[in-house]
């Protein structure tokens, strides 16, 4: 069975491609067949993999119904990580959604066919930074969100945000199984009173939903990606590369996907 991660947050510069790149590499890495899905115009997830950026790639043909996503599936330098890269044109799919029948549900439909045949154990989607038509659409057709939240309280403001925007779908029927599967820490710095006063107070408000595996603020997770490389690759004994295998793994063990 093929469960689909929706990596959101409306607010930009909190680690969500990061971490979507190094779960999906992680997962990967863990025995599971994955499928990195880079929804954001400025395909950073689809660079920090050393793809290059090429019109025609992504998903925006068959989101007009012309061809399939299966078609625009590419393997990449980690073994049992493939991915569906993004391109500019991304960007003007926001507006064209929106003159769509069932506007919410265009993601779900294409993706269909890849989660139905069952190749994938885990398929995960890389959202823009804002709760536009494709963020929408990748929480109707993802199973679990996971939150990537940033270790500042302003990036906490957001969070009542999007977690309403979750109940609403569930309770329009839009996608009622939805679950807020967890929220991801990032940028965590064991130095600062900051960090440590955000983590306690999301975790009061939030218990269950906080996963204990903390993403530190890292130097190494920042040069990564303009190499090309995910963390595993670039520096396997990091303090990132450890955090993103105990993410891994607690994913694994939360969703039971082994």
């Amino acid at each position: 069975m093929t469960t689909i991660f929706s990596i959101a947050n409306q607010k930009g510069g909190v680690g969500k491609t990061t971490t979507a790149v190094n779960l999906a590499a992680g997962l990967a890495r863990k025995g599971l067949p994955t499928l990195l899905i880079d929804l954001d115009s400025q395909a950073n997830a689809t660079s920090a993999l050393g793809v290059p950026k090429e019109a025609g790639r992504s998903l925006y043909g068959p989101l007009h119904d012309e061809g399939t996503a299966q078609e625009k599936i590419i393997t990449t330098a980690t073994r049992l990580l493939d991915l569906i890269p993004s391109e500019v044109d991304m960007a003007a799919i926001e507006s064209e959604l929106a003159k769509k029948e069932d506007y919410l549900t265009q993601l779900r439909k294409v993706l269909a066919p890849v989660k139905d045949s069952g190749h994938y154990r885990a398929i995960v989607l890389d959202c823009p930074p804002a709760l536009g038509m494709l963020s929408m659409n990748s929480l109707v057709a993802a199973d679990h969100l996971l939150i990537a939240l940033q270790c500042e309280y302003l990036a906490m403001e957001g969070l009542s945000q999007i977690l309403n925007v979750v109940e609403q779908l569930r309770n329009a029927g839009i996608n009622p199984e939805l679950t807020v599967g967890g929220i991801v820490m990032t940028m965590y710095d064991v130095r600062t009173n900051l960090s440590r006063q955000v983590v306690a107070e999301v975790r009061r408000h939030l218990p269950e939903l906080v996963f204990t595996s903390m993403i530190p603020r890292s130097i190494r997770l920042g040069e990564a990606p303009s190499h090309g490389k995910t963390i595993f690759d670039y520096d396997p004994v990091s303090p990132g590369a450890s955090a993103y295998e105990s993410l891994a793994y607690e994913v694994i063990k939360r969703f039971h996907l082994k």
